[in-house]
């Protein structure tokens, strides 16, 4: 055995590299922010109709825009012409800001006289500096005398966005590590282990978001808020699952073996197969999200691949590391015996007991409970929601929107985008006047209204407004009539795009890729369960159960959304996200689950080695699924309904996967079965009989 010193230099040189990545990348946890994008146009695919009219209308204005719709309201009666010449001043002072392209339209009085309205020009490509703009907007046009003013619109919106995304940086991380250091605390009640665990997780976040900086910087990658903040939950919340499992076998160890190093060699053999597996698993889900359409959603794949490679990889290497030069003092003050006494599991023996006693009853009774809850899974709405509903709290730009529509038509300032040629645009233009829920159509003539339309390559540009608010569904159902109105123009190969239609295309696009990437993410987890189990049973039984366990949770969404939250829909990514995140997560407790039970199966039959195997792990998977559920649950500090929805999906399904689908379902149906779970594999050829878990505790090794 090689001398005492000797055998530290590893643990420690680990220990000492991993403090030297975090030292190093570690403030890349923060600055994600720095490299990403929300405009809503580059994430659709190049082939949508409105990513085709975006890319024709950069011949008509030099640079992209985002427009910033001002709304004054007189305090008394009706709009004065001082106050309008006022506003026409201020309208051409706010086009003057950083970040302004210069364009600004008059102001425009409203049919009942009580409003006014002008459009300011930001330029699209500002990112954060979007909130600056807008807030100097703000400033030049608050100085309009007895008017009351508001700012609507895509960029007032963006501006929103980005103060409820300042957030992610700090808040959103302090709040998830905060959680998961309560719940450690509270679970193994010892003050250095909590730390190990959350220093790993902090270590793995730091060195993917400097991974993913790096090939963001580079056009590799694409990264929004959203995804920031999901990897961040998503890396916190692999890592101490991993670190759990391995913390837990390396506690059950250390009373079987003669030193830390051989319990340690011991637990990091027999943890490194499923936390492997269980990484593959997430990994190989989040990238199937590659054959997505949508480039948000293919920047998640591999942006959330490259977290969990971080967790997993942190998990093996620096934990052990750590938990070997801490030894028996990383539970302190709850040390491990050191009599080679096997750790007694009180409500998991109980839970066992149950299963052994009554397997069919058990299982049926889970199935039932879940098919009912799926039942609801069609009457969840996912056609998507107005960026007003983008909100948890109410934002100034939905204000603003409101008193925009009280005077004027809804769609004022960020028309329908219509691109045809030149000489059928006087055809182009009747079409689209005829079609409901368009109010206007003007030529876009680049300088003063009312002047000849501006040409580009035999191109003319025609913007329509439409009558309902362009983020709405009638919005919506408007630009579908104005695109089949002037497609049926002959010659004129005209194209719709702008705001509007950018959500429908998302929309669709969204629609299309739930159809090819679910069924292709249930496959991947399959071919992964039948190698890490050798069986093609146990597999089919695990990714049927994590399937079901997904309709379930919709079905609760579908009642609790609108009834509880008061949320009318979801956006269209919400359930794909779900999805992925659910049934990648959701089969890790199966795999800890069952390549226990097939470990134990191999020295004492099907029934009595998943029994054996639920009354070990239950402690430790359960805590893993409730400081996973926790994290995720804290998504819904940013005031955003999508990362609200998500954090209620993910944290209510993992609770659901935990407590009912791994503690009863699986366990019941694989004991009802016996040996035919593991076929073709012989595991226990004779099968004998389960002892009653609840009088004998089973010695877990």
């Amino acid at each position: 055995m090689p001398p005492r010193r000797i055998r530290f230099l590893l643990p420690l040189a680990l220990v000492l590299v991993w403090l030297a990545l975090g030292g190093a990348f570690g403030s890349f946890a923060g600055r994600l922010s720095e490299v990403s994008t929300n405009d809503r146009a580059a994430f659709l695919p190049k082939s949508a109709e409105s990513t085709r009219v975006a890319a024709l209308e950069k011949g008509f204005q030099a640079e992209g825009s985002l427009p910033v719709i001002v709304v004054w309201e007189a305090r008394e009666g009706s709009v004065t012409a001082e106050q309008r010449t006022a506003a026409d001043r201020a309208l051409r002072a706010a086009a003057t800001v950083p970040g302004a392209t210069g364009q600004a339209s008059p102001a425009q009085p409203s049919a009942d006289g009580r409003a006014l309205e002008g459009v300011v020009a930001l330029r699209s490509d500002l990112g954060r500096a979007t909130v600056d703009s807008v807030d100097a907007v703000r400033a030049r046009v608050a100085q309009v005398p007895g008017t009351t003013v508001a700012l609507a619109g895509p960029a007032a919106i963006a501006a929103d966005l980005g103060g409820a995304f300042a957030g992610v940086d700090g808040l959103l991380l302090s709040v998830a590590l905060g959680v998961v250091l309560v719940i450690l605390l509270a679970v193994y009640r010892s003050v250095l282990l909590p730390l190990l665990v959350i220093v790993g997780a902090v270590f793995a976040l730091g060195v993917a978001c400097a991974l993913v900086a790096v090939l963001a910087q580079h056009g590799v990658v694409r990264v929004d808020g959203q995804i920031q903040g999901l990897l961040s939950i998503l890396v916190i919340g692999a890592a101490t699952d991993y670190a759990l499992l391995l913390t837990a076998r390396f506690r059950e160890e250390l009373p079987l073996h003669p030193d830390r190093f051989a319990a340690m060699r011991t637990a990091w053999r027999r943890s490194a197969e499923p936390i492997v597996a269980s990484g593959l698993t997430v990994a190989l889900g989040l990238l199937v999200l590659l054959l997505s359409d949508l480039t948000n959603n293919r920047a998640l794949g591999p942006v959330g691949a490259i977290g969990i490679c971080c967790a997993v990889v942190s998990a093996l290497t620096f934990l052990p590391a750590a938990l070997v030069l801490c030894g028996r003092a990383a539970y302190w003050p709850a040390r491990p015996p050191a009599d080679g006494s096997a750790p007694v599991h009180g409500i998991w023996r109980r839970v066992a007991s149950l299963v052994g006693r009554r397997p069919r009853t058990t299982w049926v009774a889970a199935l039932a409970a879940l098919v009912a809850c799926a039942a609801f899974a069609p009457a969840l709405d996912a056609r998507g929601v107005a960026q007003t509903d983008l909100f948890v709290k109410e934002q100034p730009s939905v204000v603003a929107q409101r008193v925009l529509s009280a005077h004027f038509p809804g769609g004022s300032g960020n028309p329908a985008v219509i691109v045809a040629k030149e000489d059928r645009a006087a055809a182009v233009t009747t079409a689209a006047r005829a079609v409901p829920g368009v109010s206007a159509v003007a030529a876009f003539t680049g300088g003063a209204p009312g002047g000849p339309a501006k040409v580009v390559d035999g191109l003319v540009r025609l913007d329509a407004t439409l009558a309902d608010p362009a983020d709405g569904d009638a919005a919506v159902a408007a630009v579908l009539r104005l695109r089949t109105a002037v497609h049926a123009v002959a010659g004129a190969d005209a194209l719709v795009g702008g705001y509007t239609a950018q959500q429908e295309d998302t929309r669709a696009t969204a629609s299309r890729d739930r159809g090819v990437i679910v069924p292709v993410v249930l496959l991947c987890i399959l071919l992964i369960l039948i190698v890490l189990l050798r069986s093609l049973v146990a597999p089919l039984i695990l990714a049927a159960s994590v399937a079901l366990s997904y309709l379930a949770v919709l079905g609760v969404c579908a009642v609790v959304f609108p009834h509880v939250f008061g949320f009318p829909a979801t956006d269209p990514s919400v359930p794909l996200y779900g999805y992925v995140f659910l049934v990648a997560l959701g089969v890790d407790y199966n795999i800890f689950l069952m390549t226990r039970a097939r470990e134990e199966s191999l020295r004492h039959g099907t029934r009595e080695g998943v029994l054996r195997a639920l009354t070990a792990t239950g402690g430790v998977i359960t805590s893993a699924g409730v400081v996973l559920a926790a994290t995720f649950a804290a998504l819904a500090v940013i005031p955003l309904a999508f990362l609200v929805q998500i954090a209620f999906i993910v944290a209510f399904g993992v609770l659901l996967d935990t407590l009912l689908v791994r503690s009863l379902l699986v366990p019941a149906l694989v004991h009802d079965l016996g040996a035919r779970a593991w076929w073709p594999a012989r595991v226990d050829p004779a099968d004998s009989p389960a002892e009653p878990v609840g009088e004998q505790v089973p010695a877990a090794r």
